[in-house]
């Protein structure tokens, strides 16, 4: 399966995030610039190996609204329209992700129990690794049984930032998990 998707620089304040939409402004996929090639690796395996990107000329809905977030409006990438590809699993954990609130950490394990498969705790974790949209489909805050961090494909220190900017500006009624760890 073919595609041309439209690419797009965003900066950040833990570096520069590529941002990949559909022609109907749909986020593809997104990643850190020095994680480029895992995204390439990724959009090839779901969208085939003649996929295009086109870069735009004028900032995107999907740029503006995570612009917002790392500005500390941080329900604004709940708006953000998505699409995906993975298996039937993998969108059940990546749907499940995004019910976590902003602030709010999960373990793998009680992830799993939410989408009805309690022991199925190390596919959950490799559909978490396989997420093609960090921070819009947040699994940055999924941690360790323990609460310790533990794998995020844009590194521990990006992880570590997200989770303490949630924390920052999250509604003062969202619960989250203080005793982090590495």
């Amino acid at each position: 399966m073919s595609g041309q998707f439209h690419s797009e620089a965003l900066d950040t304040p833990i570096g520069t995030m590529w941002i990949v939409t559909d022609a109907e402004g749909r986020l593809r996929a997104a990643d850190w610039q020095d994680m480029g090639d895992r995204m390439q690796r990724l959009l090839r395996l779901h969208y085939g190996e003649d996929l295009r990107l086109e870069p735009l000329a004028c900032a995107s809905r999907v740029r503006l609204v995570l612009e917002a977030y790392f500005d500390g409006e941080l329900e604004a990438i709940g708006a953000i329209r998505t699409r995906t590809r993975g298996t039937e699993f993998q969108r059940q954990v990546w749907a499940a992700l995004r019910t976590i609130p902003a602030g709010g950490t999960v373990s793998y394990g009680e992830l799993a129990a939410r989408i009805g498969r309690p022991t199925a705790v190390r596919a959950v974790g490799a559909a978490n690794g396989a997420n093609p949209i960090p921070v819009v489909v947040p699994c940055h805050r999924v941690i360790g049984a323990d609460a310790s961090l533990t794998g995020f494909g844009g590194g521990l220190e990006r992880k570590r930032w997200l989770l303490a900017h949630e924390r920052k500006h999250a509604v003062a009624t969202v619960p989250y998990n203080l005793e982090l760890s590495v």
